[in-house]
């Protein structure tokens, strides 16, 4: 009996070592899964090798995907966009601990309004002017250059709400979007810096469709997250092939390239997210004080609150 529980909690202890090594890296639907695997795949691949781990690419149909996966454990590190990067801290007991470093030396990447070249909409006032005929692709709501900044900056600060102001709103990704835009099914969409690059070296004559609109201050470059139920030994593994990863092999420094012209990563923390926790409260706050429905009573309070917390973040 004694040998037999012995080689039970032998057993037990092997699966569960053999369990922890292995990490799904989630991956944001940014795009098309097959374009997304063909970027990512290559640093998998090295990361398996140089850390000895067995390292599976996760993909979704969207943001909040990714994030459920890591609150459930099925995914246990990932690319995130900054505010699908405060979910997964917020909700699924993530944390950052790199980011994205261009290749330009450029510290972020912007928002843009994108309409089809031949479009009469010419700036962001013929939009606010011409929004009940127009027909918008928003993006995924937990979407920081899709959906969070153009939802502060074009919107609640113009005091919109983006489902009702439009003839028709629909919500998809970015190359979904921008690719919906050039071939005249919507008239305008969200889309960002980075993937109009992507599409300009995949589909030169889509990103010839299309002409930018809008554009948002910069924002902050995306983090890479990862669960806190890593052991910590498979932690520092990972930390550091990020960290190290691309500064002198030049087969390296071509993936990083081809996943969005990065020169590779560097050391970050959750205090990446202060602005865009901000720009959260500033949204919903935004939207509160345009509330014609609240009496002044549940106004005040509820503004007090969103006060309250944003002086938490100073």
């Amino acid at each position: 009996m004694i040998k037999r529980s012995l080689a039970a909690i032998t057993l037990g202890l092997t699966l569960s070592t053999s369990w922890a090594q292995d990490i799904n890296f989630g991956i944001i639907s940014t795009e098309a899964t097959q374009n997304l695997k063909a970027d990512w795949q290559p640093l998998i691949d090295d990361m398996a090798k140089q850390t000895g781990l067995k390292i599976t690419a996760f993909f979704a149909p969207d943001y909040a995907g990714v994030i459920e996966g890591m609150r459930f454990n099925k995914v246990q590190m990932a690319w995130l966009g900054n505010k699908s990067a405060m979910e997964a801290v917020d909700r699924a007991n993530a944390e950052v601990f790199a980011q994205m470093v261009n290749a330009d030396g450029t510290q972020g990447y912007y928002s843009h309004l994108i309409v089809h070249k031949d479009s009469p909409l010419k700036s962001l006032e013929d939009v606010l002017k011409n929004g009940k005929s127009l027909a918008f692709g928003n993006g995924d709501p937990n979407s920081t250059s899709g959906f969070l900044v153009p939802g502060y900056y074009v919107f609640a600060k113009n005091k919109i709400d983006a489902k009702s102001f439009f003839k028709v709103t629909r919500s998809a990704n970015h190359e979904t979007n921008a690719l919906a835009v050039a071939n005249k099914q919507v008239d305008i969409a969200t889309n960002n810096s980075e993937n109009l690059e992507k599409l300009k070296d995949r589909q030169a004559e889509k990103y010839a469709n299309i002409r930018v609109v809008w554009t948002s201050p910069l924002i902050p470059l995306d983090p890479m997250v990862m669960s806190k139920n890593v052991p910590t030994e498979a932690k520092e593994k990972i930390k550091n092939f990020f960290y190290n990863y691309a500064k002198t092999d030049p087969r390296e420094k071509e993936i990083v390239m081809k996943i969005s012209k990065l020169s590779g990563f560097k050391p970050s923390t959750n205090d990446q997210l202060l602005p865009i926790r901000q720009l959260d409260i500033f949204s919903k706050r935004n939207k509160v004080e345009a509330d014609t429905l609240l009496s002044e009573a549940e106004k005040t309070a509820k503004l007090a609150e969103f006060d309250k917390q944003l002086a938490a973040l100073q």
